[in-house]
């Protein structure tokens, strides 16, 4: 039942399964790939999934698009999400799996906004909660194919980014995700890579420039001509050729690369917007760009 491509012939794409931490955007994740015609089955057993795959496969006419959201509750009826899995991986089936991720602060101002308990905190603190959901997911977390840290994303941003990663999946390309982001607002926690280019000199500092941000053509211009900034470029987009196919061996197609400056309005920006413009002459890769904090003070 499988075809040439390596998916299942009776599917369109890939299973999908959303897992992570809870508050991490589980729910808004399902409901991005519920609109893009994913049939989404939540908290399903662990052990039941290879069953229900098999029965999709079966059927006349079968579900073309299936995505499990699994969060901790499920630990209850026993099971083993990394051996099922690894059972999914031997028939064939290869699952993508999204896992949903958000910083601890975050987590808690989200359950606090909603006044609700989290699954794992029984009659202790919200953090400890969390802390237990953690030491379960982290084996998961380690082997997944994507990973969205959903901190600083707006709605809009989130859709984005899960409909960049749905694209990748469907025709089996490499996607890279150029995030630009200020240092005073905390680093992101899913990038693969991450480049500082606080060694450029700052547009901020000059009047005439800072009320405009990276993807305007004045910053844009006086960032991508200062001396050392071209040559970086170079030698970035060189080594991240070389990497490439490295990461494809290894069966990473969803790469994140993290550009940060000091606010994430400037030179993270500017730098960002032309790593993507060269990444995308390369033509065998799907690139997205993002500016997580270019409209944040």
């Amino acid at each position: 039942m499988t075809s040439t491509s390596g998916v299942p012939s009776r599917f369109s794409t890939p299973p999908v399964l959303i897992t992570g931490m809870s508050g991490g955007g589980l729910s808004s994740a399902a409901k991005v790939l519920e609109d893009k015609g994913f049939f989404v089955v939540q908290n399903l057993p662990p052990q039941l999934i290879v069953d229900f795959l098999e029965l999709c496969l079966a059927q006349d006419p079968p579900v073309e698009k299936v995505a499990f959201l699994v969060d901790v509750r499920t630990r209850q009826f026993g099971g083993n999400l990394r051996a099922t899995l690894r059972e999914l991986t031997d028939k064939g089936l290869n699952p993508t799996v999204l896992f949903m991720d958000a910083r601890d602060d975050v987590l808690i101002r989200r359950f606090d906004s909603v006044r609700r308990t989290h699954p794992l905190q029984g009659e202790d603190t919200l953090y400890l909660g969390i802390e237990r959901e953690w030491e379960i997911t982290n084996g998961i977390k380690e082997q997944a194919d994507i990973i969205i840290d959903t901190s600083s994303l707006s709605v809009h941003d989130l859709r984005r980014a899960i409909e960049a990663s749905l694209g990748t999946m469907a025709h089996n390309r490499q996607h890279v995700t150029l995030e630009s982001f200020g240092f005073k607002h905390g680093a992101p926690q899913d990038a693969d890579l991450m480049i500082d280019v606080r060694f450029l000199p700052n547009p901020y500092w000059i009047p005439e420039l800072r009320g405009f941000r990276g993807v305007d053509e004045p910053v844009s211009d006086y960032v991508l001509s200062r001396e050392g900034a071209g040559e970086f470029i170079d030698k970035f987009v060189d080594m991240f050729d070389s990497m490439l196919g490295g990461y494809r061996h290894e069966g990473k197609n969803f790469i994140t690369v993290a550009v940060g400056c000091t606010g994430g309005h400037h030179r993270s920006v500017a730098v960002s917007e032309e790593l993507g413009r060269r990444l995308r002459d390369r033509g065998d890769i799907d690139v997205n760009v993002m500016h997580r904090d270019i409209n944040r003070h």
